[in-house]
């Protein structure tokens, strides 16, 4: 008999959501199959089963708290696909579930092409669904009233989450409907809310939702912030009329060519990535009674996911060029959405970004990722009436703010510091340049 235990979760991470048990109790694992998944407040992570065998004792239960070393679950490593585990007497449950099954059946790896007759005994649909679909989206199922089963999953490995739960409720058109209709105008749409409130049951006036260890974790940081810096904001405005330029003209070759998506976001990590080369402080941390000066950039993304704000940074920014650096921001906001961050993609950061602007912000004062110094924050992108050469003309403005540890960082270098970031991305041409 094998114990399932919680593994190293990496630094600083001391406790785990058990987030969904891939396996039941009584089925038949290989070894390195994922057994169960932990949510962490910085990544999920998989729990390997490290022998083949049968999956005889769960203990914890799906949205149980769990600690590193804690018992997960036991393994029989003596019983073999198809067979009853060794000790039924312990686990009374397991024996029923077995019994079914063929006991001549060999293990899997025993056969390459199994015949009709030694095929392990199939999970009903139900069973399958309830396996590859997240807590929260059977929860939402049950609330709305939609069979989980006829889900497409669109998560890893076909997992159904939430999104998939509500664009499985939302009402359908009809087949004569779509014929009929001409093709409609493209809309500019809101992104979906990132956290929706639980559906309330007829008759309640308020509902409640445990906070999940993601959440917590990222309120402690939040409140550690605050209470361990001397948070200072300081702003500025953009006239963004160059790089919206000098985007709208090489987008598209840059697309064709190279397979790449020009955002705003990359003209603001370069610009950051100098300014913080003419002021390193900004770019520095403080540790007890020293300020230790990185001679490197790794830049924080912040990116709002289901599972709330995850902070992955790209390593070694100020040494890549504009396409390295869309290449490495698509990469790490798609491994957020698909829940495939690693703590190598969040741990090392230097300095963050982050961009309310997509949400429609026109400003705000953003929360310095702590132990960093510093935090730039990007808006939306408005047009607005400014005076250039004595005469008024409309620009596209958009809003910026620094939000720094007036600890270690001066009000000058800080307010210097967001002027050079301004004067690089109205020139855009001598930051591609350097």
């Amino acid at each position: 008999m094998i114990s399932l235990k919680v593994p190293p979760l990496g630094e600083s991470i001391v406790e785990a959501t058990v987030s969904r048990w891939v396996k039941n109790q009584g089925d038949s694992v290989n070894a390195g199959d994922t057994v169960l998944e932990l949510d962490t407040d910085k990544i999920t992570v998989e729990v390997p089963s490290l022998r083949a065998g049968v999956l005889t004792k769960q203990s914890v239960k799906e949205g149980d708290i769990v600690h590193v070393d804690d018992v997960l679950g036991e393994i029989d490593e003596m019983a073999t696909a198809g067979a009853p585990a060794s000790t039924p007497a312990s686990t009374p449950a397991a024996a029923p579930a077995a019994a079914p099954k063929p006991a001549a059946s060999p293990a899997p790896a025993a056969v390459s092409a199994p015949s009709p007759a030694a095929a392990p005994v199939a999970t009903t649909p139900a069973t399958s669904a309830v396996q590859k679909s997240a807590p929260t989206a059977r929860r939402m199922a049950d609330e709305r009233g939609v069979d989980i089963g006829s889900v497409q999953g669109t998560g890893r490995g076909g997992v159904v989450s939430k999104p998939d739960v509500m664009a499985a409720a939302a009402p359908q058109p009809t087949k004569a409907a779509q014929e009929v209709a001409a093709p409609p105008a493209p809309v500019k749409t809101a992104p979906p809310p990132l956290h929706s409130a639980p559906t309330p049951r007829s008759g309640e006036r308020e509902t409640r939702e445990k906070l999940s260890t993601r959440r917590k974790r990222i309120a402690e940081n939040l409140l550690q912030s605050h209470l361990s810096t001397a948070h200072l904001t300081t702003f500025n405005e953009i006239d963004m009329s160059a790089v919206m330029a000098l985007r709208s003209r090489v987008k598209e070759r840059v697309e064709k060519e190279y397979g790449v998506r020009l955002s705003y976001t990359p003209f603001f990590v370069r610009a950051a990535c100098q300014a913080l080369r003419d002021y390193p402080v900004v770019n520095a941390q403080l540790d007890g009674d020293e300020i230790v000066y990185k001679n490197y950039v790794n830049m924080g993304i912040a990116v709002a996911s289901e599972q709330g704000l995850v902070v992955p940074n790209i390593k070694d920014a100020d040494r890549k060029g504009m396409l390295d650096i869309s290449r490495d921001i698509a990469a790490v906001a798609q491994k957020a959405r698909d829940v495939k961050l690693t703590m190598d993609d969040l741990t090392g950061g230097s300095f963050t970004i982050t961009n309310g602007g997509v949400f429609g912000s026109l400003v705000s004062t953003p929360i310095i990722n702590y132990p960093q110094v510093a935090i730039l924050g990007l808006h939306k992108i408005q047009d607005r009436p400014v005076a250039i050469d004595g005469k008024v003309e409309i620009r596209p403005m958009m809003y910026v703010a620094l939000s720094y540890d007036h600890r270690i960082i001066d009000g000058q270098a800080a307010v210097l510091f967001l002027v050079r970031v301004k004067e690089l991305m109205e020139d855009p041409a001598v930051m591609l340049i350097e």
